[in-house]
């Protein structure tokens, strides 16, 4: 019997990104190894400026790896590739198109007739609550619902992965926690490989199966804890004996890499002891 098509496997082995020229050069990543199974939601947390956004532009294929190798589903990833798809910080939206515009845009572009686009665009707007606001601009949304929206655009093109480098950051508190609800609702229903990455500790565990944190730079890959919450989630599961549990156990993986970042002086380790800091509030 013939072994199950694997969809949406991220590998990364041994890998190292350095810029710069030899008498200046900067590493950002080294001897990055993990693995996200196809299906799952996993979260890269780290202090600010540590190499989340390049370990994304990796796996990307923005970027080349100087040394070690990433894989999707057994394949070396060589460059971009219609299987990723990033949702980034700032939002990607074209102001000059309707938000169905927008959402239809990528099948467009790969010749689905455009009524069955729009069609299938209007549907996935209804999904992440934005019916009525198709005909609307970007301009003329708010920043959750421009959010919303770059959600839809994303799964309308049915990645088997996507890459979410802190796509809710600037958001006020509410519209942040609605934002979390969407994305673990459409993720249930969908189950794509996501790769999200954030420096919010409470919101890595709330949306995570598994939680990479990462060293401060040049990073690697720390420390890797299962989230064992149970799914579906909501904001309840936030005042959970386990929760607090899972919490205390990743500011301690933090705190520890905090303390060598101190030697160096680095914004990183400060950032990393204000983090721990904040361990009263697990209780």
């Amino acid at each position: 019997m013939s072994a199950a098509k694997l969809e949406g496997r991220v590998e990364c082995r041994h890998v190292a990104k350095t810029f710069g020229e030899e008498w200046a050069r900067q590493i950002v990543v080294q001897d990055a190894s993990f693995v996200i199974e196809e299906g799952e939601l996993n979260v890269l947390i780290g202090p600010s400026g540590c190499g989340k956004s390049t370990l994304i532009s990796l796996i990307a294929g923005y970027e080349e790896p100087t040394a070690g190798e990433i894989t999707i589903d057994g394949v070396r990833v060589q460059g971009p590739g219609r299987d990723r798809l990033v949702v980034f910080q700032e939002t990607a939206l074209f102001p000059w198109m309707t938000s169905v515009e927008n959402v239809m845009f990528g099948p467009t572009v790969r010749g689905t007739n455009p009524r069955e686009a729009r069609r299938e665009a209007a549907a996935l707007l209804e999904k992440v609550g934005l019916k009525g606001f198709e005909d609307k601009y970007p301009s003329q949304l708010s920043g959750g619902m421009q959010r919303r929206c770059e959600l839809a655009r994303a799964l309308i093109n049915q990645p088997k992965i996507m890459l979410m480098d802190e796509p809710f950051r600037g958001l006020d508190a509410m519209t942040r926690e609605l934002m979390q609800e969407y994305l673990l609702r459409l993720f249930e229903e969908s189950r794509h490989t996501i790769l999200f990455v954030t420096s919010e500790l409470e919101e890595a565990i709330f949306l995570a199966d598994r939680l990479l944190i990462l060293s401060a730079k040049p990073t690697s890959v720390k420390h890797i804890l299962d989230i064992d919450l149970p799914r579906p989630r909501d904001f309840h599961i936030l005042t959970s004996p386990r929760y607090a549990e899972l919490k205390q156990e990743a500011l301690e993986a933090l705190y520890q890499e905090a303390v060598k970042a101190f030697s160096k002086g680095s914004k990183a380790a400060y950032d990393l002891v204000e983090a721990f800091g904040k361990r009263s509030s697990v209780s």
